[in-house]
């Protein structure tokens, strides 16, 4: 996430009412605002098991640990349900078999944590109560044709059996107008506006606009609406960061291998500094020239 700087004065207040980019504090996503909330967390909570008529908001207990899969804004959610843990990750775009690992490990610090607050012996002789695990993935990129449940061994060990396993069922949503639904569309409809508007804050409002038009999380988004908006702005700079990190470290690594080829050519004393400079775009005559000092020092 980037704070845009924006300058003083009156092209400076155009600038950032243009803009409307949200601070650095806004670190949850609309996922995990939406579902912290107990009365969309039982909706999410039926929809995965409408046979269940008997348990009430108050079973319910938030065990999400913050920050564990991402640095920056949270896409996952645990709870338990009576002796169950149940874990949710959302995940978006490129399809990638990794969520399997990442499960693996938030499920490993799940049990770690449950351990500890039961004071669980262990090393002892008697059997530990362990918290029977259901593990979620709500897809919100094209289907095609993929499967409905994800596995370890299928996808990392060529389908032998091995000493961990670990199945992920796949939620693409779809089955009517339930929670689960309603938030994969709300995502459709996000990304369709952002193809039409860009990165912007019309295509934030136009998506809560659309989505309450088309009873899509609509009393959700009606009731946050303001925070909504804050949180996805938010998501923006973190892209726009994360692109601007990557394009950083690609240079500078590109920069790294030119300085080492320079260094090869000027050992073998056949050009210039400024015929060396001419062969690369990442390198002055002065660096060539910084990077020649360096090698006669170490003569």
């Amino acid at each position: 996430m980037q704070v845009e700087t924006l300058q003083e004065g009156p092209k400076g207040k155009t600038a950032e009412k243009k803009e409307a980019f949200a601070k650095y504090t806004a670190k949850d996503s609309v996922f995990s605002t939406l579902f912290r909330d107990k009365k969309y967390l039982m909706q999410l909570y039926h929809a995965l098991h409408p046979e269940d008529a008997e348990t009430t908001e108050d079973a319910l207990t938030d065990i999400t640990i913050r920050n564990v899969l991402t640095n920056g804004i949270y896409n996952d959610l645990c709870f338990r349900v009576g002796d169950k843990v149940m874990f949710l990750v959302e995940h978006q775009s490129s399809w990638t078999m990794n969520i399997i690992i990442r499960v693996l490990m938030y499920l490993a610090q799940i049990y770690h944590d449950y351990f500890e607050e039961q004071d669980a012996d262990l090393y002892g002789s008697k059997k530990v109560h362990v918290p029977e695990p259901e593990l979620y993935m709500i897809f919100t990129g094209e289907r095609a044709s993929r499967p409905e449940t994800i596995s370890l061994s299928k996808e990392f060990f060529g389908g032998k059996e091995c000493a961990i396993e670990v199945k992920v069922k796949v939620l693409y949503g779809g089955k009517g107008n339930d929670i689960i639904s309603q938030y994969v569309n709300f995502t459709k409809v996000y990304n369709e506006q952002v193809k039409q508007y860009g990165r912007s804050r019309e295509a934030v409002t136009e998506t809560i606009r659309i989505c309450k038009d088309r009873d899509v999380l609509r009393e959700f988004l009606a009731g946050r609406e303001k925070e909504v908006i804050s949180i996805m702005m938010a998501l923006f700079d973190e892209e726009k960061i994360m692109r601007t990190h990557i394009a950083s470290e690609k240079k500078a690594a590109s920069k790294e291998t030119a300085r080492k080829a320079a260094e090869q050519m000027l050992r073998l004393g056949k050009l210039s500094a400024e015929e060396i400079a001419g062969c690369f775009t990442e390198l002055s005559v002065e660096d060539i020239l910084e990077i020649e000092k360096g090698l006669l020092q170490t003569v």
